[in-house]
């Protein structure tokens, strides 16, 4: 079953073309990757694909039971775009409590259990703006995670991550999916999604093109 499907979609920006023509459907319970140079669309579309940016031509269909009545936002996906913003003179914990609060789906004690299983000391009073860019990246996915949304959209969610986190991070990922999450997310490295992904597309020229094997050489 599509949790998401795009048909015909297209973006521009000061009138040059980002993407056209773009179809796609995200099947519940797979990890779908998406390739692309930068400045190919790939972090445009998850915007997309989640209702921030709206679209120039085309649909975005999203299942309708991860949306409430009268809303056109997802209420089930946890999103990474882009670098998170934090208050910088909160710690991690502070800050992802303020998060929780808006929605009070969540305690302090899943709180703290994300932030354990992303790496990150929970009691760790050291304030986010002295946070290295490995921490932020960790503490981003745990925002993404944390509530146990159904769907995940993660742009590049491996950036700033030493080579031992990243095996990590892949496993974890994969854990999500398998255990019957929807996971969307963009890489330059090859090996991450081979590690994560069931299918993977790459922007080529405008086009969003199915890659048919993934780790197979760009004939």
């Amino acid at each position: 079953m599509s949790i998401i499907s795009l048909r015909g979609v297209e973006k521009s920006f000061h009138g040059r073309p980002v993407f056209t023509d773009v179809n796609l459907d995200v099947e519940e319970g797979t990890a779908v990757a998406l390739q692309g140079e930068n400045g190919s669309g790939k972090s445009v579309l998850l915007k997309i694909m989640c209702g921030f940016v709206a679209p120039d031509a085309g649909t975005v269909t999203i299942d309708p039971r991860y949306l409430s009545k009268g809303r056109t936002f997802s209420e089930g996906f946890g999103v990474l775009i882009d670098r998170p913003g934090y208050i910088p003179l909160l710690s991690g914990l502070d800050n992802l409590m303020s998060l929780a609060r808006i929605r009070n789906k969540i305690d302090e004690r899943k709180v703290r259990a994300t932030l354990e299983l992303v790496g990150l000391d929970p009691d760790l009073p050291q304030k986010t703006r002295y946070y290295s860019l490995g921490m932020k990246q960790r503490l981003g996915i745990a925002q993404a995670i944390m509530e146990d949304q159904p769907i995940l959209l993660l742009d590049e969610p491996f950036n700033a991550l030493d080579v031992d986190t990243v095996a990590e991070f892949r496993s974890l990922f994969r854990r999500l999916v398998d255990s019957g999450r929807t996971l969307v997310l963009t890489s330059h490295n090859q090996d991450d999604i081979n590690a994560v992904a069931d299918v993977a597309y790459r922007f080529r020229r405008e086009h969003l093109e199915l890659v048919p094997a993934l780790g197979e050489e760009e004939k």
